[in-house]
């Protein structure tokens, strides 16, 4: 797990070392090990690639980075675990290819160089990398399936630079960060990031989930990043038992590669199937070792998981280390979390995370096991009833689609309303949709934003909405599964996970998100995944029988890295009116009317998601522009 960093100029830009080596610094918390970097200089231009590392495999200094070919035609930097690189290594041996090193870098340079873009598929992993091929003069940028790790870049006239941060980024860039304030009104108004490609940041982009992109030094023109793995969702026809032992035994596998490392490993454990699962299968694996896990604890609270984090712990005999947090230790530490975050983010639950994190940091393990990205692709959270009641009705299941309504109801926090509620929000027009959001008080042109200032910047007023495609008739779950895996969804959640790890330099990795995982489960009938008497994740909770406790399988709640967010902005509501002040100097929001709302809502008690979202923003504007 590192960082990377990368830049072509037409001109080579005065003082180009001290610029590459402020913005290694920039990334030290992702590599603290070593750090390196090159400059090739061309017939075009000048190139640096450097390189941050966190030592995970080969811990010797054959790990290094930037990492050249035995006949210095290839240079890579590469962020990231190949799992499979052992068995990737015996293959490409048989095809003559001779090593030099026992690190996952050198085996997917080989694999690059022997199966040039072909590789991607045979690579279970997370990652992000930069490969420059000297002869052609070409960078080849590609990034994982699911975007675990993080590449942003930015290119203008005669130059190219990328990066894991947009912090290192823009040490290496010379021109004035703006917002992007398309993505400033996505996120204040719908909650919504990196489901596309543009930043916060304007000009600044990443590259999307499973999508690779080339760099032609020759005619410094930059090629349209194009997409390598889409998942595989047309139904396969399995038993459900078979379907449920495809499913455990690709899990166990999944958690076995998971486990490869040359330094401690741990689990964060919030109590759920998920993260459960994962500790569980751990100890299946591993019967006699050592499993350290982490967990966020809101005492006191009725989203409190401790109960059930106790008894995952006691059953499979796990060292359990607890973080508890306070409003006060949220305030103290709110500017070092954005700082790690870099760009705004959805709730509180991302500082529950980071704590969890800092902990494992402080009691030495350098690696974490997660249970990331099981709710899309189980059809966890709530099930995705609208989207069900959709499938049933569009296959002509009308009793059936009656039935699971009323099925589906009879779970905790739910009721036999949401799921028509949800099915309208699906198949209403745009037009009707807007006017449904302005009478619940949901409005796209409130009055606390500055509406000319983003009429001005050709901003749309508007909310993402998914088309139904017809290819995905009856299979509407599916549909938005793979929808949720590439845009508005995962990506988010990873980035967190990816910022809030490395702060700590922690490698964080998640077990669910592998492509054959994703094709196995995306190509079940919908019923595996969310069942005809509610039960989400039904697949899974089958497969994971007899290593996971009944008592975790059996669970009807979601909660997760939960934390007390109303209560906490209620108990220092004067710190954090001061803090909103500070959006006097944003001229697109309109300081005076957002107090206002702040005040109504403090009053009522009735807050909601929109209060952190404003917090959180100004103060990461202050903080950033």
């Amino acid at each position: 797990m590192c960082g990377i960093i990368g830049g072509f100029w037409q001109s080579r830009p005065a003082k180009l070392t001290d610029l590459v080596k402020n913005a290694i610094k920039k990334l030290k918390h992702r590599g603290p090990d070593a750090d390196d970097y090159c400059v090739q200089h061309t017939h075009h231009g000048v190139l640096t690639l450097a390189h941050t590392r966190l030592a995970i495999i080969d811990l010797s200094d054959a790990g290094r980075q930037p990492m050249q070919s035995r006949d210095g035609r290839f240079v890579i930097v590469f962020n990231g675990e190949i799992y499979n690189y052992k068995e990737l290594r015996h293959e490409l041996k048989a095809a003559g290819h001779v090593f030099f090193t026992d690190t996952d870098t050198e085996v997917l340079l080989v694999s690059w160089i022997h199966w040039k873009t072909d590789c991607l598929q045979k690579l279970k992993g997370m990652f992000a990398f930069a490969v420059y091929d000297k002869f052609e003069e070409k960078l080849y940028c590609a990034r994982d399936a699911f975007g675990i790790k993080p590449f942003f870049y930015f290119q203008n006239t005669g130059k190219f630079i990328f990066a894991s941060e947009i912090s290192a980024l823009t040490e290496l860039m010379d021109a004035k960060l703006q917002p992007d304030l398309q993505r400033c009104y996505d996120y204040l108004i719908n909650g919504d990031y990196d489901s596309q490609e543009n930043t916060f940041f304007k000009g600044i982009k990443h590259l999307l989930p499973g999508s690779s992109l080339f760099f032609d030094l020759k005619t410094q023109k930059l090629c349209q990043p194009s997409t390598w793995w889409t998942p595989a969702t047309k139904e396969k026809k399995f038993s459900f038992q078979d379907a449920t032992d495809l499913i455990r035994s690709s899990f166990l596998e999944n958690v076995g590669l998971h486990l490869r490392s040359d330094v401690s490993l741990g689990a964060a454990l919030s109590g759920g199937i998920d993260s459960s699962a994962v500790v569980c299968a751990m100890r299946y694996l591993e019967p006699e070792a050592d499993i350290h896990t982490f967990s966020f604890i809101a005492k006191g609270s009725n989203v409190s998981e401790e109960k059930w984090i106790d008894q995952l712990n006691s059953h499979v005999n796990a060292i359990s280390h607890k973080v508890i947090a306070a409003t006060n230790e949220l305030l103290e530490d709110l500017d070092n979390m954005i700082q790690a975050q870099g760009e705004p983010f959805g709730s509180t639950s991302i500082y529950a995370q980071y704590k969890v994190f800092q902990l494992a940091r402080e009691s030495g393990i350098t690696v974490v096991l997660d249970g990331q990205g099981a709710d899309e692709l189980l059809a966890g959270y709530f099930g995705y009833p609208g989207h069900r009641l959709l499938s049933l009705l569009e296959s002509g299941c009308f009793i059936r689609a009656m039935k699971f309504v009323k099925q589906w109801a009879k779970w905790p926090g739910r009721d036999i309303v949401h799921p028509w509620m949800w099915l309208g929000r699906i198949l209403l027009p745009d037009v009707l949709y807007m006017a449904g959001r302005k009478i619940s008080k949901k409005d796209f042109k409130p009055a606390w934003l500055n509406i000319e200032r983003f009429i001005d910047a050709g901003v749309v007023f508007a909310e993402f909405r998914p088309s139904l495609k017809p290819e995905y008739k009856g299979r509407r779950v599916i549909e938005q599964l793979a929808t949720s895996l590439r845009r508005r969804g995962l990506p988010a959640l990873l980035r967190h996970e990816d910022r809030n790890s490395m702060h700590f330099s922690i490698e964080s990795r998640v077990p669910f998100l592998t492509i054959g995982m994703a094709d196995k489960l995306l190509s079940l009938p919908e019923h595996y995944l969310i069942s005809d008497n509610g039960e989400t994740k039904s697949i899974f909770r089958a497969a994971m029988r007899d290593i996971v406790p009944d008592i975790i399988l059996n669970r009807r709640d979601k909660i997760g890295f939960a934390t007390p967010e109303n209560a906490w902005i209620l108990q220092n509501t004067t710190k954090w009116r001061n803090l909103l002040k500070e959006a006097e100097a944003i001229d697109f929001i309109n300081a005076q009317a957002l107090l206002k709302e702040f005040d109504i809502l403090v009053a009522s008690g009735k807050l909601n998601q929109q209060i952190w979202r404003w917090i959180n923003f100004v103060r990461w504007f202050q903080m950033f522009m």
